[in-house]
């Protein structure tokens, strides 16, 4: 990912942003593109509500090639990635990574702030739940399904209720009218102050002057009565009525919460559907074999062109004359902790690498190209491929102590080892054994890996020498505890010359008979198709390349037999 600093974002307060009423926001963020490619540099532009990327700055006034709208748009920082975050709109995701979490930070708070601005989202909505959109107290757009049904069937109950007592309190209104009618008929002769103080008490009593309305007393008590106990019905069931409502309504929210959690649940599923940064390697990963290929396939390619643009100024060409394997096992090395192991394994794999191949054994030539021989056996343990391989292989005008040489110096490995990251002598045990620790460049959608090793050159009878490398175990440098998956090695480079008997040798009649042999473990899941196409893809380039390497820096010199 591209390196960023503070000068790659740029903040503007523009006057023609004041309707949008926030700053623009412009920078280079890595935003994953698909499978093949992987994570690229890509230049991000804020503006108007609209998030719009280009391929470069300089590309900005040419058209955006994408846009999203963030009044719509769910902002989501990664889980367990510091510098990634996710903005989509319903199913198009844009997966963006900032060069360090502060300004990842600042790019989800100024994102955010688009959306309360718009009115799509509150101070308080978390992307996590979509940025919220805004809940209205309304519940009449909602259907009663389920356990709202019997609410839905007791609040019909008691507006039927309410409609009874309304009709009731209609004719009991016209009742009491007519009292009171009747009341004012018969004070007629009073002042307009006397009738306005007759109220239904007095008529109830029959005291009205000029008229005995004393048989109607029994009538004017019983529908007061009657009146107010219909009041008191009719206000309890208007709180009934609102305390179902409060419940309803909160059996809405409800629903609404978990209708929401079961869409955002659908569109992570749709979206785990899809070809994403996520879909790396293990066991779950959805990822088809042949696309995960394709991925590492494209790794390797881009590795591959990277070196050959390498152009190394003839100044800095590692051209030193060959001072290793020593003609003898160095002294300091026998009396190491690791020397009964280096040295059984070492025999044992420099007695193999020159055998014979096929019979029981059981190798199989996969691959053959002029004098190169590839052979291998299927073998798997606890369902991870660990395919022992060996390539035969002669080379002209190189001696074998030269190329042991090139191989085990740690001078010479970044120029010939594409895959390396990093390299980290641990431990020099002797002039002719140290101790590694490697890193290795990440091909999504693998997991990056590294190694920790010893290796060790030693030289035989009949201008026979070999390198062995084998897996070893350091406190300081455990595995699996970073990013990165510890693979375990056993391989061993032997190398054999000869020239006309009778001749001097020379770089016109050596021929270097090379024998590589390897067995890897690859620390962790990867489909079992995928890495045989790997190795029978990428071991016979390696040690093309290796060769074209070694006789390239012997060119000119004399030779080291």
């Amino acid at each position: 990912m591209k390196n960023m600093t503070e000068e790659n974002i740029t903040v503007s307060d523009n006057s023609d942003l004041e309707d949008a009423g926030n700053p623009e926001l412009r920078g280079y963020l890595s935003k994953w593109t698909n499978y093949i490619h992987g994570w690229q540099d890509r230049f991000i532009v804020l503006k108007d509500s609209t998030l719009s990327y280009y391929k470069s700055e300089l590309e900005s006034n040419l058209g955006c090639r994408g846009a999203l709208c963030l009044k719509k748009a769910k902002v989501k920082p990664h889980e367990f990635d510091d510098c990634r975050f996710d903005v989509s709109v319903n199913d198009c995701v844009w997966y963006l990574r900032a060069s360090n979490p502060e300004e990842k930070q600042q790019w989800i708070d100024v994102l955010e702030s688009f959306k309360v601005e718009s009115g799509y989202g509150t101070s308080s909505d978390s992307s996590s739940n979509g940025g919220g959109l805004r809940r209205h107290g309304s519940v009449t757009s909602l259907q009663s399904t389920g356990s709202h049904g019997r609410t839905a069937r007791r609040l019909t109950e008691k507006i039927a209720e309410l409609d009874t007592y309304s009709e009731v309190l209609g004719k009991q209104a016209v009742q009491l009218q007519q009292y009171f009618a009747m009341c004012v008929a018969a004070a007629q002769s009073n002042s307009d102050e006397a009738v306005e103080a007759i109220d239904a008490v007095t008529l109830a009593d029959g005291k009205c002057e000029g008229n005995d309305l004393r048989p109607h007393v029994g009538e004017v008590r019983a529908t007061s009565a009657s009146f107010k106990a219909t009041c008191t019905a009719t206000m309890q069931a208007l709180q009934q009525c609102v305390e179902l409502l409060r419940r309803r309504e909160k059996q809405a929210r409800q629903a609404e919460e978990l209708y929401m959690a079961l869409k955002n649940q659908l569109t992570e599923a749709r979206l785990a559907s899809k070809p994403g940064p996520d879909h790396e390697e293990g066991p779950h990963s959805t990822l088809p074999d042949d696309e995960f290929y394709d991925a590492v396939e494209t790794g390797f390619d881009k590795m591959e062109e990277e070196r050959c643009a390498r152009v190394v100024p003839p100044s800095v060409a590692t051209r030193d004359q060959v001072e290793l394997p020593p003609p003898a096992i160095d002294n300091r090395l026998t009396v190491h902790a690791l020397w009964p192991e280096i040295d059984r394994i070492s025999t044992e794999q420099m007695q193999a690498a020159f055998e014979g191949v096929g019979g029981e054994i059981g190798w199989q030539l996969f691959a053959e190209e002029g004098d190169m021989r590839m052979y291998r056996r299927e073998m798997e343990v606890d369902g991870m491929v660990m395919d022992p391989l060996k390539a035969m292989h002669k080379v002209r005008g190189v001696s074998a102590r030269e190329m042991c040489h090139y191989f085990f110096n740690p001078r010479y490995r970044y120029e010939w080892e594409t895959t390396l990251e990093t390299m980290t002598i641990v431990e020099e045990l002797s002039s002719d054994a140290m101790v590694f620790h490697q890193t290795f460049k990440r091909i999504w959608p693998a997991s990056q890996r590294d190694a920790l090793f010893w290796s060790h050159v030693r030289a035989s009878e009949g201008n026979t020498y070999a390198v062995t490398n084998h897996s070893t175990t350091n406190p300081d440098y455990p595995p699996n505890t970073s990013a990165c998956i510890r693979l375990y090695v056993t391989v061993c480079l032997a190398c054999r010359s000869e020239y006309p008997a009778g001749e001097q040798p020379t770089r016109e009649n050596v021929v270097t008979s090379i024998a590589y042999c390897s067995t890897v473990n690859p620390g962790g899941w990867a489909p079992a198709g995928v890495l045989r196409a790997v190795y029978k893809r990428e071991y016979p380039k390696f040690l093309k390349r290796f060769t074209s390497y070694v006789v390239d820096q012997c060119k000119g010199k004399p030779l080291a037999i």
